[in-house]
């Protein structure tokens, strides 16, 4: 059964870090830009180089046929009030909602160790044991409240490794305190990294899934980060994530999600890389193909070079 309603899109995590500057720091967003569309992507997600400004940002995605799908904000409800939160969400919105996306992704940055938390050992990650789970719910869903009905955006809650929604039993507890205007981003690599079942996940909190990511791991360098205790960046400079159907992830659960539960939003392959050892167009390509064969989706033609 095909998916109707459910486009692809990439992240420019494939081509340039957001987090580790020297990782494809060389690549111009219009190289970028470019390579998704031709690889057959219907969009992509914001990256460190894009311009924040709809003026200029717009025609450059037009030129290329390409529509903005998201963008993350690193928010940090666990440890500042809902109207700060608000103050400091408001231009990433602003230009979201103008470019026509639906869904703003929430990375919570709050209780993070360290001055670079990315850069602490994986067992320094926050626990969500740690704060008082009612009160952070509360914000949350106050915030997401007024993404609603002040820029029409849903909110996507990333479970994330290092963050304080990690494993499967913080991401359960999360959903449980929270309310359903709170939707949640399923993210394939970061979900099967932390130990998340993400098969009960679909099952249960399918109609909060508002956005999906699609990434793989490499199991030999997931047991070399726990083994070692490697933090975040390390994992990522190994080689934990590639994109989807090159690593040890059974994504049976989640093509029947989104071929049988009515989802009608983003597949956003996004897999950080180094694109000196995965060149970003080749590697785009045939994870755009992949996921539409598995996911019975539409290829896109190749339209820009």
């Amino acid at each position: 059964m095909a998916a109707t309603g459910v486009k692809l899109g990439v992240s420019p995590l494939c081509w340039t870090n957001d987090v580790l500057v020297d990782l494809g720091d060389d690549i111009p967003l219009q190289t970028c830009l470019q390579q998704a569309a031709a690889a057959g992507y219907q969009g992509i997600e914001l990256g460190r180089k894009f311009p924040r400004s709809a003026a200029e940002l717009a025609p450059l995605l037009s030129a290329v046929g390409l529509q903005l799908a998201s963008g993350w904000h690193s928010g940090f409800l666990a440890d500042r009030s809902v109207d700060e939160e608000v103050a400091a969400v408001r231009d990433h919105a602003n230009l979201l909602r103008q470019l026509g996306a639906n869904v703003l992704v929430y990375g919570e940055c709050g209780q993070m160790p360290g001055s670079s938390p990315l850069d602490e050992p994986i067992s320094r990650s926050p626990a969500l044991s740690s704060i008082d789970l009612a009160h952070y719910a509360a914000r949350v869903n106050a915030f997401a409240d007024v993404l609603l009905r002040d820029y029409g955006l849903q909110i996507a809650y990333h479970h994330h490794l290092m963050m304080l929604v990690e494993h499967d039993d913080e991401l359960e507890a999360f959903m449980q305190h929270t309310s359903h205007h709170v939707g949640l981003v399923l993210d394939s690599g970061h979900g099967y990294a932390a130990g998340v079942d993400y098969a009960r996940v679909l099952e249960k909190y399918g109609q909060r899934i508002v956005h999906i990511h699609l990434k793989d791991v490499r199991p030999a360098i997931l047991k070399r980060v726990y083994d070692e205790d490697l933090s975040f960046n390390e994992a990522v400079r190994a080689g934990i994530f590639t994109v989807p159907g090159e690593g040890c992830i059974d994504y049976a659960p989640i093509i029947a999600f989104v071929q049988h539960s009515g989802y009608q939003g983003w597949l956003i392959v996004e897999a950080e890389q180094d694109p000196r050892h995965a060149p970003p167009l080749a590697t785009a390509t045939r994870a755009a193909h992949w996921v539409c064969q598995q996911f019975r989706l539409p290829q896109r033609a190749k339209e820009t070079a």
